[in-house]
C-alpha cells in the first residue's frame, strides 16, 4: 500500500500591500538642449516641440547604476521607517547595468545591508518599475516577503550614441526607489500588463555584444529607436491600457489624485490625457521637461518630486503606466505613500 503523501504547508501573507515611501536620486550635472545640439543636427525649439524636453541630468563618468540606486533606496527606507534587514527582496528594474552577471541587485543589497534578502534584476525597460510594483504586491500577499524594495534606475548615457539625432536628446540618468510593505487596505490595484514582441525591433540595440566582439570591437552597441513607430503604438495602445487599469481598480478617472505616466514624450502624455478623459483638476507628471527619459527610473522620480513639492496628496489615488522596449507595458492604480 502506498504511503500517503504529506500535505505541504501553505505560505501566508498580508491581506494586501501598499507603497510605504519613495526616494529618488538625480545626478548633479544638468545638460541643456543647446549642449546636446553641439553633437547633433537639431535645435532647442525642435527638441521642445518634439518631446517637451528642456534639459536632462547626466551621471558622472564614475557614477554607477548601483551608486544611484543606493542613494535613492536609502531615502526611501528612511522615510518608510523600515530597516534594511527587514527587506526580503530587492528588485531592480534596469537595462543599463554593464555586467551580464551578477545582477546589480545583489551589489545594491550588500551595500544597503539587507543581509540575506533575495535580489534580482528586472529587464522590462521603461515598464520595469510598474512590473516591480506588481511583483512586490504579489510577493507580500503570497507570503514570500514582508517588505520589498523596488528600484528603477538607468544610466542611459552609457548606451546612447551622442551623435544619433533620434535618441541623443531623449535619454538621461537617474534612480527612484519604493519600499512596499503589508497593508490591511488594498494599496496596489490590479496590474494590466503585457508585451508585443512582434515590435521588439522598434527599440533595440545597434548590435549584440557577441557581434561587437566578433567584429573586432570597432563600434560599441548603442540604443536605436524607430521613433514614429513607438509614438503611434504608445498613443494608440497605451491609452487603452490606462483605461483598463482604471476599470480594473474599480474607480473612475475623476477619482484620481495624480496621473504619473512614464516620461517618454510630452505629446504621448497629452494624447493619453485626452483619451481617458482625465479631469483638468488631476495633476499630471511632466518631469520629462527637466529630467528627460530615464526609462525604468522615470515613474518613481516623478512620484517623489510631486510628493515632495506638495503637488499631489499623500493617500490619494495615482494611475501609473510604463511602456517601452519589447514592446512591454504595465499599468496600475496605487495609493500614494
Amino acid at each position: 500500500m502506498a504511503t500517503a503523501r504529506p500535505a505541504l504547508a501553505r505560505s501566508t501573507g498580508a491581506p494586501a500591500a501598499r507603497i510605504m515611501a519613495v526616494g529618488s536620486y538625480r545626478p548633479a550635472r544638468v545638460v541643456t538642449n543647446a549642449e546636446v545640439c553641439e553633437r547633433i543636427d537639431s535645435s532647442d525649439e525642435w527638441i521642445r516641440e518634439r518631446s517637451g524636453i528642456i534639459e536632462r541630468r547626466y551621471a558622472a563618468k564614475d557614477e554607477s547604476v548601483a551608486d544611484m540606486s543606493v542613494a535613492a533606496a536609502q531615502v526611501a527606507l528612511r522615510r518608510a521607517g523600515v530597516q534594511p534587514e527587514q527587506i526580503g527582496m530587492v528588485l531592480v528594474a534596469t537595462v543599463t547595468h554593464p555586467y551580464q552577471t551578477p545582477a546589480v541587485a545583489t551589489e545594491i543589497s550588500d551595500r544597503l545591508g539587507t543581509l540575506n534578502a533575495a535580489a534580482m534584476d528586472i529587464s522590462a525597460a521603461c515598464a520595469g518599475f510598474c512590473y516591480g510594483v506588481s511583483l512586490a504586491n504579489d510577493m507580500i500577499r503570497g507570503g514570500s516577503a514582508q517588505y520589498v524594495l523596488v528600484i528603477g534606475v538607468e544610466k542611459l548615457t552609457d548606451w546612447v550614441d551622442p551623435h544619433d539625432r533620434g535618441t541623443a536628446f531623449i535619454f538621461a540618468d537617474g534612480a527612484g526607489a519604493a519600499v512596499i510593505g503589508p497593508s490591511q487596505e488594498v494599496g496596489i490595484g490590479p496590474t494590466i500588463w503585457g508585451a508585443d514582441g512582434s515590435q521588439r525591433a522598434a527599440i533595440s540595440m545597434s548590435q549584440s555584444l557577441i557581434d561587437y566582439r566578433d567584429n573586432g570591437g570597432r563600434i560599441f552597441p548603442s540604443l536605436v529607436m524607430e521613433g514614429q513607430q513607438v509614438f503611434r503604438w504608445a498613443v494608440g495602445e497605451m491609452s487603452k491600457t490606462a483605461q483598463r487599469a482604471i476599470d480594473a481598480a474599480g474607480i473612475t478617472a475623476d477619482d484620481l489624485a495624480a496621473f504619473i505616466p512614464h516620461q517618454a514624450n510630452m505629446r504621448i502624455t497629452d494624447a493619453m490625457i485626452r483619451a481617458i478623459g482625465l479631469p483638468a483638476h488631476v495633476p499630471v507628471a511632466r518631469d520629462i521637461a527637466t529630467t528627460g527619459n530615464t526609462s525604468a527610473a522615470s515613474i518613481p522620480l516623478a512620484m517623489d518630486r510631486m510628493l515632495q513639492d506638495g503637488e499631489i496628496p499623500s493617500g490619494g489615488l495615482a494611475l501609473l503606466i510604463g511602456f517601452g522596449a519589447g514592446l512591454v507595458y504595465a499599468a496600475q492604480v496605487v495609493i500614494l505613500p
